[in-house]
């Protein structure tokens, strides 16, 4: 086969995707928890210089993630274009979500689309462990990511990660965790709000937001981290 391009189909990525993966690399990734039902072997330091070059396409972006296969699900979020996918096509990716490596990859994409706000709201009360945790990890990478976001909005969304601070789901309790703490180290101005939830959680008679509000704490009162935050108001 031909060095990766972007006239690459779908199937002709999943066809170099078979051929590099290897039984060695997808054991391995049982140690991190990665779902490997329908792992071919191929690892991320892979599988982003190949979305590098075969660069993003929509269409075909829908066709990997139609194949099922790790590897070819990843290559879907690394590839997709967000202001073409539809909000339906998201619901349904959602619904096929099984693992955490998944969920924080797609939530990456999902975040630059417009209607993320409105995916966050129908995603976080959703029963399901691996939707939920999506709402929470989009707004962690929104965060991080989306810089010309006012304060406001992550300061409004403080609710959110509060409601769902006990649901005990290891996935679920990680991700609020991970939203909570990127928040709080966003700006100066969001600092001390989120350091008072995580102060207050802390103290809760629940155990599973005890736990979440006890990790946020530990970093948000870290010195260096309190001077990256200032540094950045600089």
């Amino acid at each position: 086969m031909s060095l990766p391009a972007p006239g690459w189909t779908a199937q002709d990525i999943v066809d170099h995707l078979r051929a590099i993966g290897t039984e060695e690399n997808r054991l391995g990734m049982t140690r991190f928890g990665i779902n490997t039902a329908t792992a071919l072997g191929v690892g991320n330091t892979d599988l982003r210089p190949l979305a590098r070059k075969v660069k993003r396409n929509h269409e075909r972006s829908l066709a990997l993630w139609d194949s099922g296969i790790r590897e070819a699900r990843l290559m879907a979020a690394f590839t997709g274009e967000p202001k073409k996918i539809a909000i339906d096509e998201c619901r349904r990716w959602a619904g096929d979500f099984d693992s955490w490596e998944i969920v924080d990859t797609v939530s990456d994409l999902f975040v630059d689309t417009p209607f993320w706000h409105e995916l966050i709201k129908e995603f976080a009360p959703d029963d399901r462990e691996f939707v939920r945790r999506t709402a929470f990890a989009m707004l962690a990478w929104a965060a991080v990511h989306l810089k010309k976001e006012p304060d406001a909005t992550f300061l409004s969304y403080l609710p959110l990660i509060e409601a769902h601070a006990g649901d005990e789901r290891n996935f679920v309790r990680k991700a609020v965790n991970w939203a909570l703490r990127q928040i709080g180290k966003r700006s100066a101005g969001l600092h001390a709000p989120a350091l008072g939830l995580a102060q207050k959680l802390a103290s809760s008679a629940n155990r599973t937001e005890r736990w979440i509000g006890k990790d946020a704490v530990k970093e948000l009162s870290d010195a260096k981290t309190i001077a990256r935050i200032a540094a950045k108001g600089n």
